[in-house]
């Protein structure tokens, strides 16, 4: 049962009214230059486009139309006060006994719900950039201890900073959307040349990424003070890889076509007010940060999202396996390090922005975020259950499903699903 909205849900659902994610969305009988914003509450949908257009809202929230567009970018763009105000708004109209509750206006749920079913989920903003961190030490750590045994596995430059490449948002996707296994240039073992061959070592990410609302002018950078404030939300994200394809192209310069060939995100964006309650501190840093990286808010820098990884092949008639559990509260550099850093040299950030946090692995082995760990570089096979079949590395026809949640007292927060199939090489 709900705990405070007229709209009804199980206690363990994704979306209660503690919660309230955005998204972008059309129902599927109508065309996709139908779709707009809405909001995610038990397994519905509030049409946010049908709450802004009837009057709903006010002051700059109601003279805008940006619920009414195809992505989030306009509201991002708003700023805190105005997402402050959308959220008590929206809470205010969706709970039991809001002063503007419309538990009893039949109108209102004929024309503003729309069950969740009855929708296509898109992606949630228009992505102009993203930008991928390498920000678990634990992940950091094992696939240095992997590749390079007789050094000291973190490259000096790691405690130092938050490390980061520059990815291709063109192939970022929303969940559901099926991945083509890539083809590439590798070099098998003892070979003296590479051969041209579909992807033999295709691996996932387990990731949590955030799209930047507010950006910064060209030339100027944004604060560790100041960074919460330019942070919309969060999403879970799977950062698939070619293993073999990245192994052989990424000195010097790092990873290329290992990685551009597709990204996977939950539909739903969960904002850091939705996860306020759940906000703790993260690992000690050490060596201290340089200034400029310093976090003197006095109060935590990062969330406890409980994370899971679950696999199904195609002999597994649906059935998903949990493969891996972990938390993202493991990560070393905190989002707003990563962003702080991301602006340091004056580069702009814009609204619809897309920062991921590197592969969260554990340091358990039953906690690491990608098969290459969690197999030990293929040395440790995972049994499938369902069909007693052996995973190294993700063949074809496999599915894989992320999940985030936190657990409140009595509710969760949900993400929503992350998943993608894998589709044969053409």
């Amino acid at each position: 049962m709900s705990r405070g909205s007229w709209i009804e849900y199980s206690a363990d659902c994704d979306f209660p009214i503690e919660n309230l994610p955005y998204g972008v969305f059309h129902k599927k009988d109508e065309p996709s230059t139908a779709a707009r914003v809405g909001v995610a509450i038990g397994d519905s949908i509030l049409d946010l486009s049908y709450v802004q257009k009837n009057g709903f809202f006010t002051g700059s929230l109601g003279s805008s139309n940006c619920f009414s567009q195809d992505s989030l970018n306009a509201f991002m763009a708003l700023g805190r006060p105005s997402w402050k105000d959308a959220r008590a708004v929206i809470t205010d109209l969706l709970s039991k006994d809001g002063a503007k509750s419309q538990k009893d206006n039949v109108d209102f749920r004929a024309h503003a719900i729309v069950k969740q079913s009855d929708a296509v989920l898109l992606l949630p903003a228009h992505i102009g950039d993203y930008t991928d961190f390498y920000s678990s030490k634990e992940h950091a750590t094992n696939l240095g201890k992997m590749f390079r045994p007789t050094e000291e596995p973190l490259k000096p430059n790691w405690v130092w900073m938050p490390v980061g490449y520059h990815g291709r948002a063109s192939s970022v996707v929303v969940s559901g959307t099926p991945v083509r296994r890539p083809s590439g240039q590798i070099m098998p073992k003892d070979a003296k040349a590479p051969i041209y061959s579909a992807c033999r070592r295709l691996d996932i990410e387990l990731e949590m990424a955030f799209f930047v609302g507010p950006g910064n002018k060209l030339g100027d950078r944004i604060t560790m003070a100041e960074a919460e404030e330019h942070i919309f939300g969060v999403v879970v994200m799977n950062d698939w890889s070619a293993r073999d394809i990245q192994n052989w192209e990424y000195v010097p310069l790092g990873p290329f076509n290992g990685k551009n060939f597709s990204t996977t995100i939950s539909p739903w964006v969960v904002t850091l007010d939705a996860l306020e309650p759940f906000r703790v501190q993260g690992p000690t840093q050490e060596p201290a940060p340089l200034d400029y990286l310093k976090d003197e808010s006095g109060k935590g820098s990062t969330y406890d999202i409980h994370l899971e990884v679950e696999l199904g092949t195609a002999k597994s008639n649906g059935a998903m396996q949990t493969i891996s559990k972990g938390n993202f509260k493991a990560m070393y550099w905190s989002m707003k390090q990563q962003l702080t850093h991301h602006s340091v040299a004056g580069c702009n950030m814009n609204p619809g922005d897309l920062l991921g946090s590197g592969t969260i692995s554990g340091s358990t082995p039953d906690s690491y975020g990608s098969f290459i760990e969690l197999t030990w570089n293929a040395t440790k096979p995972i049994k499938v259950s369902a069909t007693g079949e052996d995973r190294t590395f993700l063949e074809d026809g496999d599915t894989i499903n992320l999940k985030g949640f936190c657990e409140g007292n009595g509710y969760r927060i949900g993400f929503g699903p992350c998943t993608g199939t894998i589709l044969p090489a053409k």
